[in-house]
C-alpha cells in the first residue's frame, strides 16, 4: 500500500508526491481528520536521496527504435536525484515497486557489477561495435556519481577497448573527466551531447531542480569544445508554453562552442503524464490547461483518445519530434535557427574501426 503525500511544491526536488506507480494495488490519500497535519502552514521536512545498490545480469541495453541513432546504450544507475519532472525514464520506477514520483529522484539504484558485466559483455566474439549512448535513460553524471564513480569506469572500460560511445548529461562532473575523453575524441571514439532545456534560470530550477544551471551547462559546453572533444547540445523536451527560448538557447549553445544540436517534444508515458499535470497546476496554474491540450496536439491524440485521458502517442517516426501544424512550426523553427548558426553543417561519425576486445584483458595500456 502506497503513502501518498499532499501534492506541493518540495524544495530541491521536482515531483511534488509519491504518485502511486501503475502496479500498485492500493493507494493512500490524505484528508482532513481535524488534527494538525504536517505541512499545514509550514514546509515539509527535506527529503534525503537514499543509494540501494543491486546486481545487474547485462549491462548493455538494445533497442531497434528508428527514431534514435544509435541501438546500444549504457545506465549505470536507475532514477535520478536531477528530479527533471518531465523526465520519460519516470515510469521505469515502477518495475522496481517504487513510486514515479519522488521516489525516482530519491530512491536511486546503483549497480554494483556493472562494470564488471560491461567488459564480459564487451569481450565476447559474437560483440559487434557500434556507437553507445551512456546515459539513454538517466543520467551517468547525477550527483550521486561524484562519490560512487561508476561512469568513470565505464569510461575506462570502453577506452581500454576502443569503443566509441556518446555521453549525453545535464551535469558539469562530465569535467571531471577530461582526462579521459580529450584522447579518445583524437581517435573519433567520443561526443558530448549536455542538455540545455531553457535559459531562464528560475523556469530551470523548477523543472530540474538538481541539474546545473544553464550558465553552468553552457561553460561544461565551452570547457569540452576547448579541449578538442566534439559536443553538441540536446534541446529536449520542448515544452509549449514554457521554453519558447528556442533560439535563443542554439545561438547561447553555438557562441560557447556546440557544433551539433537536435530537440524532442514533450514526451509523457505512463504516470508521467499525470505526475507533469501535478506539476503545472502547482507551478503554471493559469497555462496548465493550454500546456497540457497542446501536448496532444503535438501527439496527435483524437478526441476519443483525449476523453479516455490519453496524452502521449508512442508510435515510431512521430513520438520524438510530433505531428500537425505545431509540430511543423518547431521544425521550422529548430532547422532556421540551426542553419543560420551553422550547426549540424557535419555529422559526427565515430569510428569503429579502433574496437579491439583483446585490450581488455589488462594488458595494454589505456591509451
Amino acid at each position: 500500500m502506497t503513502f501518498v503525500r499532499p501534492a506541493q511544491p518540495l524544495k530541491g526536488r521536482g515531483a511534488a508526491s509519491f504518485m502511486a506507480h501503475r502496479f500498485a494495488k492500493d493507494e493512500r490519500l490524505e484528508f482532513d481528520d481535524g488534527w494538525e497535519q504536517a505541512g499545514d502552514g509550514e514546509e515539509l521536512p527535506a527529503l534525503r536521496t537514499q543509494l540501494e545498490w543491486e546486481q545487474c545480469k547485462s549491462a548493455l541495453s538494445r533497442h531497434d527504435s528508428p527514431d534514435l541513432p544509435y541501438h546500444l546504450g549504457l545506465n549505470p544507475y536507475r532514477g535520478c536525484e536531477h528530479g527533471c519532472i518531465y523526465c520519460y525514464a519516470r515510469p521505469t520506477h515502477s518495475y522496481l515497486g517504487y513510486s514515479p514520483g519522488l521516489d525516482f529522484e530519491t530512491r536511486l539504484v546503483a549497480k554494483s557489477n556493472f562494470v564488471e558485466v560491461l567488459r564480459a559483455e564487451l569481450s565476447k566474439p559474437s560483440h559487434v561495435a557500434a556507437p553507445i549512448m551512456l546515459g539513454s535513460v538517466t543520467d551517468c553524471y547525477q550527483p550521486i556519481e561524484r562519490d560512487v564513480g561508476l561512469t568513470r569506469r565505464v569510461i575506462e572500460v570502453l577506452g581500454q577497448a576502443r569503443h566509441p560511445f556518446s555521453i549525453v548529461t545535464k551535469g558539469s562532473g562530465v569535467e571531471r573527466d577530461l582526462d579521459l575523453l580529450v584522447p579518445l575524441a583524437r581517435q573519433n571514439l567520443v561526443a558530448v551531447y549536455v542538455t540545455l532545456t531553457t535559459l531562464q534560470p528560475e523556469l530551470a530550477r523548477q523543472l530540474e531542480p538538481r541539474a546545473a544551471a544553464p550558465h553552468r551547462r553552457l561553460r561544461t559546453i565551452r570547457t569540452l569544445a576547448e579541449a578538442g572533444v566534439p559536443v553538441g547540445v540536446s534541446l529536449a523536451p520542448q515544452i509549449p508554453f514554457l521554453n519558447d527560448d528556442l533560439e535563443q538557447v542554439l545561438a547561447a549553445a553555438s557562441d560557447a562552442g556546440a557544433r551539433q544540436a537536435f530537440y524532442a517534444v514533450l514526451r509523457l508515458p505512463w504516470e508521467g503524464a499525470p505526475l507533469f499535470e501535478e506539476w503545472l497546476k502547482l507551478h503554471y496554474p493559469d497555462r496548465a490547461q493550454r500546456v497540457m491540450e497542446r501536448v496532444r496536439d503535438l501527439h496527435g491524440i483524437s478526441e476519443e483518445g483525449r476523453a479516455a485521458g490519453k496524452v502521449y502517442s508512442s508510435q515510431f517516426g512521430q513520438r520524438m519530434k510530433g505531428s500537425g501544424v505545431w509540430a511543423d512550426m518547431l521544425g521550422q523553427r529548430f532547422a532556421l535557427a540551426c542553419r543560420k548558426l551553422g550547426l549540424n553543417r557535419e555529422r559526427v561519425m565515430l569510428d569503429c574501426s579502433h574496437y579491439h576486445a583483446a585490450n581488455l584483458s589488462g594488458q595494454q595500456s589505456l591509451f
